[in-house]
């Protein structure tokens, strides 16, 4: 069975043109191979944070993921579309925002309103597979059952692949009754809580890690002896919370020494309401301890150490079948994950950088390592997938191609605003409907569902603690920061645009009181 197996979580894009090439060198001299179309194999892992890493400074050891860094563009300000794993999925593989989609909300959990990606939202999967791309889907897909398949997939992996569609939702029974232990001082195996962290038995080789290794290798083996290119997407579950691993990795990092950052587990003030609230479970957070946080830290950490292992394996499996050194990876996350910071665990309805940033790499032949500072989105991915492979357009996207960015670097920016656009409109069924708009200084939150909007000072407060939002001194920042998210709002036709007018009306008035409500 011929098999590409270019790991995508790319979505679908307008066509866009450049010198970029990624055409593989002619093995005949006498052969053009200009025209013969790039593999391409996306990397993708579940709420993997952007600083962990040792490329980044970060305190795990990546020496196989910053290989590939190193040996690509790294975008350094890279930003999810939403920090949560169906929304932003669905971001990456068409390139649009949930309100053309209809998907801005997880699938499949309980409370939510939607089970599936519709099935026109065919993104870059069916476009591929229309091309003439034999496509392969291993491991995590988060948009429904199926859903690779019905979009002309050639090989997939994984229980989701084989799912009924819209079937019974996930209930977190189970996840109620821990958190109920834990409140009454319970613990699990080992003095651990399970839904934390915890020391798995087995190793590498008989984790869940490993075996998504082991299809996405047979994927690689495949494609190497078929002529047609191939395009295939590796999804990794790890490292999602909870948070746990084998050794040696459980016990990589000690969590008496680990360095916990500036903004951990300090006390909330003056946020908006919904960041107290427990959405999951495990968000109930008030029975951890000192050390149940920093043995949750080092867990993550060993969690990274682990897929960088894996990100060898894979990287060793297309060095031995010759498909390597033609091969565009494109390493990414759907999100980050709070690991203790503002006294959160997880993800929810906010827009912090634990959160909202995301970890990008793309290693493309033919173009130059180089680090891109400019802010980049989710968004961006499937336009860029979209003309390095000369796939047709499905209609309008939202994001736009990265060429330019990788073959330029950040002149390739001049003159445009430096921004980046972030949605929550949806948490398992409870609404929020959160728009952030990111700068390299400064991130407003608009909150329409609460009386209390953020603004923060990214360059004196980087790590987000003290809410800006009335202060005065900050009204020409915040006036900025509205008209910029306004402008993008009505680029993408978002239709909460004349909600936004209406409530942030005060902040443009030189009383500084709104006009639809009374600002908290």
């Amino acid at each position: 069975m011929k098999l590409k197996i270019i790991l995508a979580g790319m979505a679908t894009v307008l066509l866009c043109h450049s010198s970029y090439s990624l055409a593989a060198p002619s093995n005949d001299s006498g052969d053009a191979s200009s025209d013969k179309k790039p593999n391409v194999l996306v990397l993708m892992f579940d709420d993997m944070r952007f600083d962990t890493f040792s490329y980044r400074g970060g305190p795990v050891p990546t020496p196989n993921i910053d290989a590939l860094a190193n040996s690509g563009t790294r975008f350094d300000n890279a930003m999810t579309t939403t920090g949560l794993c169906s929304p932003s999925r669905a971001a990456l593989f068409t390139g649009r925002w949930g309100h053309k989609t209809g998907l801005d909300d997880n699938v499949g959990l309980y409370h939510s309103r939607v089970d599936e990606l519709n099935e026109d939202e065919g993104g870059v999967i069916r476009r591929a597979a229309d091309t003439g791309y034999h496509v392969g889907y291993v491991g995590k897909w988060h948009l429904g059952p199926q859903g690779p398949a019905l979009r002309g997939a050639d090989f997939m992996w994984g229980k989701e692949h084989s799912q009924a569609r819209h079937s019974r939702p996930y209930v977190p029974y189970e996840k109620q009754a821990k958190m109920a232990q834990y409140n009454r001082g319970e613990r699990d195996e080992n003095g651990e809580k399970h839904e934390y962290y915890q020391t798995l038995p087995g190793t590498y080789e008989t984790s869940h890690t490993a075996e998504n290794v082991h299809m996405g290798q047979k994927m690689l083996r495949e494609a190497a002896k078929i002529d047609e290119p191939f395009f295939g997407v590796i999804s990794f579950e790890q490292p999602h919370p909870p948070y746990r691993v084998p050794e040696p990795y459980a016990s990589m990092f000690d969590p008496n020494t680990v360095e916990l950052p500036g903004n951990h587990a300090v006390k909330r003030q003056f946020k908006p309401m919904a960041q107290d609230e427990d959405w999951w479970p495990w968000h109930d957070v008030g029975h951890m301890t000192d050390m149940d946080w920093r043995k949750s830290r080092t867990f993550y950490y060993g969690a990274i150490a682990m897929i960088d292992h894996a990100v060898g394996d894979i990287i060793k499996t297309a060095k031995e079948v010759g498909m390597y050194d033609d091969l565009t990876i494109i390493v990414l996350g759907d999100q980050g994950s709070m690991l203790g910071e503002h006294d959160l665990y997880d993800k929810g309805p906010y827009a912090y950088d634990e959160l909202m940033r995301m970890p990008l790499i793309i290693r493309a032949p033919n173009i130059e390592p180089r680090i891109v500072n400019k802010q980049v989105s989710m968004l961006d991915i499937a336009p860029t997938i979209s003309e390095m492979m000369s796939l047709e357009p499905d209609g309008d996207v939202d994001g736009r191609s990265l060429v330019n960015l990788m073959e330029q670097g950040d002149i390739a920016d001049s003159g445009r605003v430096d921004q980046a656009l972030y949605a929550y409109e949806w948490y398992n069924g409870g609404w929020f409907g959160i728009r952030a708009l990111r700068t390299p200084e400064m991130k407003f939150v608009w909150n329409p569902g609460d009386n209390r909007d953020e603004l923060y000072d990214l360059k004196n407060d980087p790590i987000e603690v003290n809410n800006l939002i009335k202060d005065k001194k900050y009204t020409k920042q915040l006036r900025h920061m509205v008209q910029l998210m306004e402008d993008e709002l009505v680029r993408i036709k978002d239709p909460s645009v004349e909600k936004f007018r209406y409530q942030v009306a005060g902040y443009r008035s030189k009383e500084g009181k709104s006009q639809a409500y009374n600002v908290d």
